[in-house]
């Protein structure tokens, strides 16, 4: 059976998916100018620093997606953002159950997804 595209390019595809999907979010906070809104959030939930952890993570979105969409320093963008998603899990999507829509809404499903995406190309970062 011919294969449609090579491991590589799979790998390449993946990583430039995941680094648009995560520049989304940071771009999305910024163009609606949400940001210090998501450090509200952030305050409420006890962390005392919300609004530098806002921008750091906007910060990081944008930073980082291009960073990684460029092929560069994947294992510590990929890390960075694992701590992110997992951090939103707890946060936020875990109350909500699995599924994003459907059942329930706003669930984990989509942040797991994102989360083996990153791992898998975390650990092929010599490949990408």
């Amino acid at each position: 059976m011919k294969k449609w595209i090579s491991q590589h390019q799979s790998l390449v595809l993946l990583r430039i998916g995941v680094s648009v999907l995560m520049m989304a979010h940071g771009f999305q906070r910024v163009y609606y100018n949400t940001v210090n809104d998501f450090g509200d959030f952030l305050n409420a939930k006890g962390f005392v620093i919300g609004y530098a952890l806002a921008w750091t993570i906007t910060l990081f979105e944008l930073a980082g997606g291009l960073i990684l969409a460029l092929g560069k320093f994947t294992r510590w963008i990929c890390l960075g953002w694992t701590v992110i998603i997992t951090m939103g899990i707890i946060l936020v999507h875990a109350q909500n159950g699995w599924f994003v829509v459907g059942p329930s809404t706003g669930g984990v499903e989509y942040s797991i997804l994102l989360l083996l995406a990153l791992i898998t190309i975390g650990s092929n970062e010599n490949k990408t």
